[in-house]
């Protein structure tokens, strides 16, 4: 049943948690990645409009299905949530709330908002490091690609940290709860590139990890220089010290 690495959420408290802090209303059409043993589901699914359930574990399906059985308004996705056709979701969700797994935490997040402009509000269950990554701000060892991709599109907060015992089994990491709250459009797919090239690199400077990116524009290296001076940094500051804002505008400047 944890074949595929999930631990699965036990203790009710935490369930509350979760609700209160979603700000669940009976208009709600929430997305529920990693819908395990269907604990948060049969929380989630009465207090809603509509609840999405995805979960790739064939050997969870029955549970599931029994654990959703009464809700009509409940939709079961056996699927990798990676390769799910978001934008077919029907209706659309404008919040997701979910006991994440851990292994492809950061990639549902930021997937879902690029794909579901439609959510507004995420309230999910992160391994600590990953919650930490994802609020981090310029200039500390854990910013990076989530940090400045999530941040351009939400305000993003750690709103408490979980204990290991609501759990099971019991992980031997630490997580967190995560909140974010869609502030804006999500960056368009130049400033996503931009990005991860600039971050590619981490030891070098920024216009040298963009100089290395497979697909460099001729003389980027020199156009980068230029335009950090113009945003007030030195030509080889290094990707960790740009505000998310800041990456957006250097994806104008090179762009133009």
């Amino acid at each position: 049943m944890v074949k595929l690495g999930q631990n699965f959420l036990v203790d009710p408290n935490i369930l509350d948690v979760i609700e209160r802090l979603a700000e669940l209303t009976s208009d709600d059409v929430v997305l529920e990645i990693g819908g395990g043993l269907g604990v948060l589901s049969r929380r989630l699914a009465p207090r809603v409009a509509h609840l999405h359930v995805v979960e790739i574990d064939r050997g969870l399906e029955p549970e599931l299905r029994a654990a959703l059985a009464e809700f009509p308004d409940a939709s079961l996705h056996m699927s990798d949530a990676l390769s799910l056709d978001l934008g077919a979701l029907d209706p659309a969700p404008d919040k997701v709330v979910a006991n994440l797994p851990y292994a492809i935490a950061a990639t549902v997040i930021l997937r879902t908002i690029v794909e579901l402009a439609s959510v507004g509000r995420w309230v999910v269950m992160v391994q600590r490091e990953v919650g930490e990554r994802l609020a981090a701000a310029p200039g500390s060892s854990s910013y990076g690609v989530p940090s400045v991709l999530a941040q351009l599109a939400c305000e993003v907060r750690v709103l408490r940290p979980v204990g290991r015992t609501v759990f099971r089994p019991v992980p031997n990491v630490d997580s967190v709860l995560v909140g974010l709250r869609r502030t804006s459009a999500a960056p368009a797919e130049d400033v996503r590139a931009l990005v991860h090239d600039a971050f590619a690199h981490r030891r070098k400077a920024l216009p040298g990890s963009l100089a290395l990116a497979p697909d460099a524009q001729p003389g980027i290296r020199e156009r980068a220089r230029e335009a950090l001076i113009a945003l007030g940094h030195p030509p080889d500051e290094r990707a960790e010290r740009l505000s998310p804002e800041e990456f957006r505008a250097l994806a104008r400047m090179l762009a133009g």
